[in-house]
């Protein structure tokens, strides 16, 4: 017999106030799976997401594949229903500055109807929703479930790949729902269907063999940091469009921001103009960014009288969906070889790849989260949007379950400050979150599964 949409509505308010207190003990544990942070923190985290996992009925292991530890939960559905795989992170970014939190952030606190903490919406909050979720619907569940937490994602998800390959009929699935996006706005739900890439890099330039006085042979001698810049500036045409070749871009999003709602939202200086060409959701989601995310060079503070030497920097490129990390990465070193001004030579070693992601969102699946999504907003359809940050594992999951019908969710809105100081949760938005899949757990289970071919009865 199908649940109501009452019923689990119901159930869900039933289960949201165990649920909002077991979000606050995973708040409470700063599990940071950064170099330098006390790895026991992590494990903690792990034992406790655990802990949550069984207590809904589910078989539960640690597992690990080099790396930190990820949770997996299993529990069958009844016999040729779907399997609906949930996945979530329980480790965080770093707190940072505490000087520039209002509290402590690793001690959850209510105010003006969000909840301020390191990891409460990015992805503590994610992992909860599962949570309630299964205690919603409880023994009548109908269809299979396998709940994968990770343990590195704000690390970079270095072992993911591997725990994937070790543990892939332990976690395949029909469904694979991420819920680890953003929302397109607080009372608007969102199905996130683009990301970005990324891949990051180091290109130092030197021009001398070493420091010598920048009187003595500054004139006709160049130096290193000088050069740097100028090397930097030419990744950009006058209006802040990328210039760099090769790059793939693409336009025709269907949702677009004010420019005075993503002028607050980011918090941009009065007189600064956006920059680059197109739709703001354009510029965002489907054409690549390039940044410059620091320089390696004397301090200002400190720097002597004489010429550098040698100049690094770190650069960012987001990259568009449709393009690929390798091949970006050549078009930049070509670039920036070809640019490097007055002989320097340059030299450019790659630190991290990631890549984009773009979803085809139709078939049963996607219907079942859209009015999943709707009822929980109260007739509110969603949008689809795209990221403009990367979540590299979404291509992992999609390379390694090509079957499957991935739906990536949002727990986070445009205010929540993820990854910074007062990172917040909606608690309204929460709880439609919730609601959201709990009924799509029962949605899912009337539709045929892609994977196996073969209706559920």
């Amino acid at each position: 017999m199908t649940i109501t949409d009452a019923a689990v509505r119901a159930a869900v308010a039933r289960e949201l106030p165990g649920v909002r207190a077991d979000l606050e003990r995973l708040i409470r544990i700063p599990g940071i799976a950064f170099d330098g942070f006390d790895p026991s923190h992590v494990e903690r985290s792990a034992a406790l997401v655990r802990e949550l996992l069984s207590g809904c009925g589910l078989e539960t292991r640690i597992v690990r594949a080099g790396g930190q530890p990820a949770v997996i939960g299993r529990r069958p559905g009844p016999p040729g229903s779907p399997t609906v795989l949930l996945y979530a992170h329980h480790d965080v970014q770093p707190a940072g500055d505490p000087a520039l939190w209002d509290g402590d952030p690793f001690e959850p606190v209510e105010r003006g109807g969000r909840l301020y903490g390191r990891g409460a919406a990015d992805d503590k909050a994610g992992v909860m929703a599962h949570v309630a979720a299964l205690r919603a619907v409880g023994d009548r569940l109908p269809v299979g479930v396998v709940v994968f937490v990770e343990g590195e994602e704000e690390y970079g998800s270095a072992s993911l790949d591997r725990l994937l390959a070790e543990h892939a009929e332990l976690v395949r699935a029909d469904v694979i729902v991420i819920a680890d996006s953003d929302n397109w706005d607080i009372g608007r739900p969102a199905l996130t269907t683009s990301l970005r890439g990324t891949m990051s890099c180091l290109a130092e330039v030197a021009t001398l063999r070493g420091a010598v006085h920048s009187g003595v042979f500054g004139g006709p001698v160049p130096d290193a940091l000088t050069a740097l810049m100028r090397l930097i500036a030419s990744l950009h045409h006058d209006d802040g469009s990328v210039a760099v070749e090769g790059l793939a871009g693409a336009g025709g999003t269907t949702v677009d921001w004010t420019e005075e709602r993503f002028r607050r939202e980011a918090g941009l200086l009065g007189g600064v103009t956006l920059i680059g060409d197109g739709g703001i959701s354009d510029r965002l989601w489907t054409q690549p960014a390039i940044t410059v995310l620091g320089i390696g060079a004397p301090p200002a503070g400190a720097a002597p009288n004489a010429l550098v030497p040698r100049a690094t920097a770190k650069i960012s490129v987001r990259l568009a969906p449709g393009d690929d990390a390798l091949s970006a990465y050549r078009n930049l070193r070509t670039h920036l070889e070809k640019h490097a001004p007055w002989g320097s030579r340059v030299t450019v070693t790659p630190e991290g790849f990631g890549e984009p992601c773009r979803i085809d969102a139709t078939g049963p699946a996607y219907d079942a989260m859209r009015a999943a999504l709707t009822t929980a907003w109260d007739g509110t359809e969603p949008v689809e949007i795209g990221i403009g940050g990367s979540i590299p594992f979404v291509a992992t999951f999609a390379r390694r379950f090509p079957a499957a019908a991935l739906l990536v969710t949002g727990i986070e809105d445009p205010y929540c400050r993820a990854h910074g100081p007062n990172e917040s949760l909606h608690l309204g938005e929460f709880a439609r979150t919730c609601l959201a899949e709990a009924l799509l757990l029962r949605n899912v289970a009337d539709w045929t599964t892609p994977a196996a071919g073969t209706p559920h009865p």
